[in-house]
């Protein structure tokens, strides 16, 4: 699950350019000459699920590969507050010049697993599955979206290339649900999932007599899901439904209780904190 290093050196790189600029001026008028060697340690100040660890140690690596990053957590682990997560070691140039970018994606990350993992634990009484979305900052989908399998999520689409969608501005652009469902099916390979999202009872009848792979309801009432529920499951039984829109702690049981088989939410990326994490360097 961990992306790959093709994939993510040169977001890593273009990171570590912009930290570093022309040079780290401080750490390199501390060692005009050959950087000695020294050791880091990783803490978490606050409780939480850790996340982005071995991307971290690509960071460091990235400036030299002789740097050793040794993770003190498998990926996904909960900790408490004031727990070693990781050792770091190599020149302390280098350990001072990674530092901030490696810390910063690992404290985001682990931010969105945290609350991702809060969301898992409210379904855990339910079959249904707990699923991100696109809603992501831009250049950082493909971290944020392993933060949430971290968490215990499972993923949505990638991008627009990953399955067909159709959404209201798809099915007004088309001009009706039928329209764009057989326009679509005439066009992608066989293998491509279709879902559609519906708002209303009659948008959800119409996709169910379409049998498209997923039907959506997008921010409906809790007795309009579940008439559309019972409807899709007579009408559609190998459709699968996903929820969407409005899901908080507070409502995601409610949903889930209702029959539907993914809950989906951006809330595990736009309403997540950072993880509070430090790096300290061992006295020699």
């Amino acid at each position: 699950m961990l992306p790959p290093a093709i994939a993510i050196d040169p977001i890593l790189e273009s990171w570590l350019r912009e930290d570093i600029g022309r040079g780290d001026r401080t750490t390199n008028a501390i060692f005009p000459e050959q950087s000695p060697l020294g050791t880091a340690v990783w803490i978490a100040k606050v409780p939480g699920v850790v996340a982005g660890l071995p991307i971290a140690a690509r960071v460091f690596q990235l400036l030299d590969p002789a740097t050793t990053f040794q993770c003190l957590l498998p990926e996904g682990t909960f900790c408490e507050a004031n727990s070693q997560i990781a050792i770091a070691h190599g020149s302390m140039s280098t350990l001072l010049m990674a530092e901030r970018v490696a810390l910063n994606l690992v404290m985001r990350l682990s931010g969105i697993s945290t609350l991702t993992r809060e969301y898992v634990k409210a379904l855990s009484d339910s079959s249904t599955k707990l699923v991100d979305t696109r809603k992501t900052t831009p250049g950082l989908r493909i971290f944020e979206k392993y933060a949430t399998l971290m968490g215990g999520a499972i993923n949505h689409r990638y991008g627009l290339d990953d399955a067909v969608m159709v959404k209201d501005n798809h099915i007004a652009a088309a001009g009706s649900i039928t329209a764009a469902v057989e326009s679509i099916r005439s066009r992608v390979p066989f293998t491509t999932q279709i879902e559609v999202e519906t708002e209303t009872l009659l948008q959800v009848k119409e996709a169910a007599a379409l049998h498209v792979d997923v039907i959506m309801l997008d921010n409906m009432s809790v007795e309009n899901m579940r008439e559309a529920i019972a409807f899709i499951r007579s009408h559609s039984p190998h459709t699968k439904i996903e929820a969407s829109g409005n899901v908080t702690l507070d409502t995601i049981k409610d949903i889930a209780f209702l029959g539907v088989d993914y809950i989906s939410t951006s809330a595990m990326v736009t309403r997540s904190s950072w993880l509070d994490i430090s790096m300290n360097i061992l006295s020699n």
